[in-house]
């Protein structure tokens, strides 16, 4: 009952600031890791040969989820005026526009959408986003391939490797008490 005492206070304008600066962060320090685990995986019959340099997609990947996750985690109004805080935030630190990359992040939330239904797992949305925007398909066995589907034992892997980009709504919600700036 008097948890809500005890957190700390953070404001949505400090937490828009930290959930970009972290996200980029991660994404710039992990990457290469990402790009040497899938092109490394036993189960491609020929090597994806992705490297560092293409991240665009992958961080509009990771962005488009994560933000769909805070989503579900805050009431809407609030969820509203993070997600427009964020949009700024990132626009200003890509040097792009801000509408330009909120239609973006939309196409790419909708798309991620209708490639995993009729699931609405994000995470999971995450991961075939990466497989499809990277064609990873064409590397693959010809089984999985002619059924343009990822092969289940490397999604599984692809999904740990992606878990490690999600935001942790959840925890930050039980140890800060956001507030409005």
């Amino acid at each position: 009952m008097f948890t809500i005492f005890k957190k700390k206070k953070l404001t949505e304008d400090h937490l828009a600031h930290f959930f970009v600066n972290s996200t980029l962060k991660l994404i710039d320090s992990g990457f290469e890791d990402v790009c040497e685990i899938i092109n490394n995986d036993p189960e491609f019959a020929t090597r994806p040969n992705l490297n560092a340099d293409q991240y665009d997609q992958f961080l509009l990947i990771v962005m488009a989820g994560n933000i769909k996750l805070m989503a579900a985690n805050f009431e809407a109004i609030r969820s509203a005026r993070l997600a427009e805080k964020i949009y700024r935030k990132l626009s200003s630190t890509l040097k792009v526009e801000p509408g330009a990359l909120k239609e973006t992040i939309s196409k790419y939330q909708s798309w991620m959408g209708r490639i995993n239904h009729p699931s609405k797992n994000v995470h999971y949305s995450m991961s075939k986003g990466v497989f499809f925007k990277y064609n990873l398909n064409e590397f693959q066995a010809d089984y999985f391939k002619n059924m343009n589907t990822p092969n289940p034992i490397f999604l599984k892997r692809l999904d740990e490797i992606v878990g490690e980009f999600i935001f942790d709504w959840e925890n930050l919600r039980a140890d800060y008490r956001i507030v409005e700036d």
